[in-house]
């Protein structure tokens, strides 16, 4: 049997995007993590279970993304189990930039190939990265999803290939979550269709200069995480989310928009008090991405 009849678990990390000037190619992985179960049986067909974050909203059948993601998977792998039962237990918030979607992609395609008995082998990292682009065009959060801590990624004739950043020890991660959500499609369309040539190298200046502060000084990481391509663009659509950033700013504090917002993601400590109402998590570095962890017995 190619597939394995015990049940497998995954559990995969959420992820910010962009960390300011490096739109669409940069991810930190944030140790909030979802975890998917998978048990294959004899019935055909697929059933879902959730729990936790978008129990109430999410599709409880094959449309569910995280079965979607599996299917590709298995396609990619030449395998199709006849039916199987999927349990999610989520965590990450959803809509909120922090990368619940790719979370769902990535988790669901690692789930599929820990399925199959040789999986690993027949389906490298770079592999899969490259198949999930198929649900996420760009692979920022992917990328991070997968293999943990800082990625930096890019695609290259339709193939995504990512490296891992050893992020500074004295950098510790704070993210102010509020209650509203955005979707990505909408916060994507507010940005504007080109951007003028003062633009593009302010940010990849800040770019060069953010991986020596995630890696060697984090004192430069207040001006190497100013931005000009996409938050002021999307000012309006988190006027809320906005004000934060701009509060913490003025206090010194290397903050950016978490993604396509609305949450914001500080590169370091933050004042209580500084976000009334919000949810504030300060969860670590997730140093590995997506794995599959043991099942308790009994």
């Amino acid at each position: 049997m190619s597939i394995r009849r015990e049940a497998v678990r995954i559990s995969v990390p959420a992820s910010s995007a962009n960390l300011g000037p490096m739109f669409d190619c940069a991810g930190l992985a944030l140790e909030i993590r979802d975890e998917y179960t998978a048990m294959v049986t004899d019935d055909p067909g697929v059933r879902v279970e959730v729990e936790g974050e978008g129990e109430d909203a999410v599709a409880l059948d094959d449309t569910h993304l995280v079965v979607r993601a599996m299917a590709l998977a298995f396609e990619a792998l030449g395998e199709r189990p006849i039916g199987f039962v999927l349990r999610c237990h989520n965590v990450i918030p959803h809509g909120r930039g922090l990368g619940s979607s790719a979370a769902a992609i990535i988790g669901g395609m690692a789930l599929a190939r820990a399925m199959v008995v040789d999986g690993a082998q027949r389906m490298t990292d770079v592999e899969l990265l490259t198949v999930a682009l198929a649900l996420e065009s760009h692979p920022d959060n992917l990328s991070a999803a997968l293999m943990g801590g800082c990625t930096v990624a890019w695609v290259d004739d339709g193939l995504a290939d990512a490296i891992c950043l050893t992020v500074h020890p004295d950098i510790t991660p704070t993210v102010l979550v509020p209650a509203a959500v955005l979707e990505t499609t909408k916060a994507r369309a507010l940005l504007p269709a080109s951007v003028t040539r003062a633009d593009a190298v302010f940010n990849i200046a800040r770019a060069a200069l953010l991986v020596d502060a995630l890696t060697r000084d984090p004192g430069h990481l207040f001006t190497a995480t100013q931005d000009r391509l996409h938050q002021d663009a999307r000012a309006d659509a988190y006027p809320e989310s906005t004000a934060i950033l701009r509060r913490l700013r003025e206090a010194g504090i290397p903050a950016v928009i978490s993604g396509a917002g609305p949450s914001v993601l500080a590169l370091g400590p933050v004042p209580e008090g500084v976000a009334p109402g919000w949810s504030l998590y300060r969860p670590g570095i997730a140093a590995s991405g997506a794995r599959e962890v043991p099942i308790p017995v009994g």
